[in-house]
């Protein structure tokens, strides 16, 4: 709690103005943000970038602005920034949509920004309006009244809110390595992290795909300085940057075993070009006659080896000059509230999620569940609570740093949102790790609201803000 940081206070304001169809003609977000004494270091939380592009309109005007405090140094929180930023936004989206006597998911379809306002460049893909309609329909969001409190199950008030989420698409150089055994494995390196994001699995699945190889024949290795450099795990981005490392790696070795098959005395590939031939179930074949063709062990010996290492690098163009890259999803949240204990509970949740190619469904929805359930927790329960005399955390143990557990969590719903975007990087990945976070405390507030007619502008939202 002491050495290792925190997600910084923020102090936001903003002004929306619409006409009476509610599409927006005036945006405003200015951010506070809390720091450290600059002897310690500087940290900045740009809780505003996602009102720059999110939504069309007219006018949009972003400002931040950091406060020197005697206080630990705050650091990086999965999806720094937007999840911050989003409460905010989201927040303030659903206010305007009850003073417009409007859905607010209409709302925010009738302000969908076809293109970045911000940086005036077209999305390389944007899938959100089929995340807010999958979403919607599987939440069930066309029952939603639009009155406050008129939702009921005995005693208690039941509320519904959605936000909206977004995430931009980070990549950075990375390298890979493949290493081809006498006995048929292959084992593909590089000197990433997986902190249990699943890089172990995508990366293996990467390397099969782009190898024709089964999986159980192929091992990803990593963690180890003596392998090709890679980023660091944040931003969301070692899919997209490790993974084009492997698949150009996978190419280079391809080239590699072609030429040495071409190369090769009496080889059954003999008079091809580099063109006709293709790796398939660890065999280089020609591709018009797949009965030519020579087994890269065999090959190996031929060539008195005991293994082929092959490395590949790749590094982001200038994609990022043409497009505007994001990850983009929909939250819907159902929450009940015990109007005499004040207490609230997430009885539903359903997250709808666009994030370029899914490598894996189900180390995807593991992200997912983590992201919403960090939201919930950010939403309701969790805090830092800094004694404003000597600035020192006092809540630094897990009994009064409230976090979510299993009792707190209802089912999770999540749906993913296919895109094929090949602009964005060679595996066609825009990462997932932040962005289910992002509006999900968003959504739990305003379905607060829906079922109080409270609005709470600052988290978490505890009992004693909802008690009449």
């Amino acid at each position: 709690f002491t050495s290792n940081g925190y997600r910084p206070r923020t102090i936001q304001r903003l002004r929306l103005g619409a006409d009476s169809e509610g599409r927006l003609l005036a945006l405003t977000h200015d951010g506070l943000t809390s720091m450290s004494h600059p002897a310690l270091g500087e940290f900045s939380e740009p809780v505003g970038l996602q009102s720059e592009m999110l939504y069309s309109s007219a006018n949009n005007a972003v400002t931040h602005r950091l406060v020197p405090l005697n206080a630990p140094l705050p650091t990086y929180m999965r999806a720094p920034g937007e999840a911050s930023g989003s409460f905010a936004l989201e927040s303030a989206m659903d206010e305007l949509a009850a003073a417009l006597k409007m859905d607010p998911l209409e709302l925010r379809l009738r302000n969908y920004a076809e293109t970045d306002p911000h940086e005036d460049k077209p999305f390389s893909s944007k899938a959100l309006r089929q995340c807010y309609a999958d979403g919607a329909e599987a939440f069930g969001w066309a029952r939603r009244p639009v009155e406050t409190g008129s939702m009921r199950d005995g005693s208690a008030l039941i509320g519904w809110g959605m936000a909206t989420a977004t995430y931009p698409m980070n990549r950075s150089e990375a390298g890979a390595r493949i290493v081809f055994d006498s006995d048929g494995t292959v084992a593909v390196q590089s000197g990433t992290q997986d902190l249990g994001t699943g890089t172990y699995t995508v990366m293996a699945q990467l390397a099969t795909d782009a190898l024709k190889l089964p999986l159980h024949r192929v091992r990803f290795e990593l963690g180890d300085s003596d392998f090709p450099k890679a980023p660091v795990s944040g931003g969301s981005q070692s899919a997209a940057s490790v993974g084009s490392a492997v698949l150009a790696a996978a190419d280079s070795a391809k080239q590699r075993l072609f030429e040495m098959a071409l190369a090769a005395k009496r080889s059954p590939v003999a008079g091809a070009s580099v063109d006709d031939l293709e790796l398939s179930d660890g065999f280089v074949r020609l591709r018009s006659a797949p009965h030519r063709q020579i087994a890269v062990p065999a090959l190996l010996a031929r060539n008195r080896l005991e293994r082929l290492v092959v490395e590949g690098d790749a590094k982001p163009g200038d994609e990022k000059k043409r497009y505007s890259m994001h990850s983009f999803g929909a939250q819907f949240a159902e929450v009940r509230v015990d109007p005499e204990l004040a207490q609230i509970r997430v009885t539903r949740f359903v997250g709808a999620y666009a994030a370029g190619r899914i490598l894996n469904m189900k180390t995807a929805r593991s992200q997912a569940l983590g992201g919403i359930t960090m939201g919930i927790g950010m939403a309701l329960m969790e805090a830092t609570r800094i004694d404003p005399n000597t600035g020192r955390v006092v809540n630094s143990n897990v009994s009064e740093y409230v976090m979510p557990v299993n009792a707190d969590i209802p089912d999770l719903t999540t749906i993913f949102v296919e895109e094929q975007d090949r602009m964005i990087n060679p595996a066609g990945v825009k990462g997932l790790g932040e962005l289910p976070i992002v509006g999900a405390a968003a959504a739990v507030a305003n379905a607060v609201w829906h079922a109080t007619g409270i609005r709470v502008r600052d988290l978490p939202i505890t009992a004693e803000k909802i008690l009449v």
